[in-house]
């Protein structure tokens, strides 16, 4: 026999199921950011430090959504700014970091079905960590001296290892009578100590750099290069080693 405390036990039970079932169907957002830096190296991180350029992508990893009517809009805003620079409506979007400064990436969305709205706003980051991003300041160097003559060390003159954050990089090489020889447009590149296919002879050439940083900052490099095919580690011709 059924007793009156057995089936109130089983419309609790009927209604926790109930409302555990719907809240498994309410739409929710998991945001990530996945990052590629200059060198092609791919990290996925809710917090990144890294140097321009810097791309990210990101998406919104929203579940539940069945018959909800989703948009989304995407917030980009600099440290110490109250507006974003930048705001994005696709579901997942791309976004290359060009300047320096930390920045803050969250997104708000809205699920609509009927009268039933489900928002992710200003109320739901106020309790969620946004996204972020640390773009270093720049830093170019270019060294006065390599020796291109095929032991596998200094053979390329080129920006000092630690260049960081360049956004723009244009070099040049001339010879002492205003010719130029080699230009270039990657940091990571350089003069092999050629022209036209042909070693050029020992001497002292001359680099011209421009370059733009990704904090704003301007490099106008203008110095000597020696060029010293005779030095290997543990010579010294004079010339000293590249600084």
């Amino acid at each position: 026999m059924t007793t009156t405390r057995q089936i109130l036990a089983f419309l609790s039970l009927f209604l926790f199921a109930g409302n555990a079932l719907a809240d498994d169907e309410t739409p929710v957002i998991n945001p990530t950011a996945t990052y590629t830096s200059v060198d092609g190296e791919v990290t996925e991180s809710a917090e990144m430090s890294g140097q321009a350029p810097l791309k990210g992508y990101f998406q919104a990893n929203a579940s539940n959504v069945g018959d909800y009517t989703a948009t989304y809009e995407w917030r980009f805003t600099r440290e110490g700014s109250a507006e974003p620079y930048l705001t994005r409506y696709e579901e997942n979007t791309e976004y290359t970091f060009t300047k320096a400064g930390s920045h803050s990436i969250v997104l708000y969305a809205t699920f609509t079905k009927g009268n039933d709205v489900i928002q992710y706003g200003q109320e739901y980051w106020s309790e969620q960590q946004p996204l972020r991003v640390t773009i270093s300041e720049s830093k170019l160097e270019m060294p006065n001296a390599f020796s291109p003559n095929g032991d596998g060390i200094n053979d390329i003159y080129k920006a000092k290892d630690g260049y960081q954050s360049l956004t723009e990089f244009h070099a040049y090489i001339f010879n002492r009578w205003g010719q130029k020889l080699y230009e270039w447009t990657n940091p990571a590149d350089g003069w092999d100590g050629k022209y036209k296919g042909k070693d050029v002879a020992q001497g002292v050439y001359y680099v011209l750099v421009k370059a733009k940083g990704a904090d704003g900052k301007t490099y106008n490099i203008k110095r000597d290069v020696n060029l010293l095919r005779g030095y290997t580690e543990g010579t010294n011709t004079g010339g000293g080693t590249a600084r």
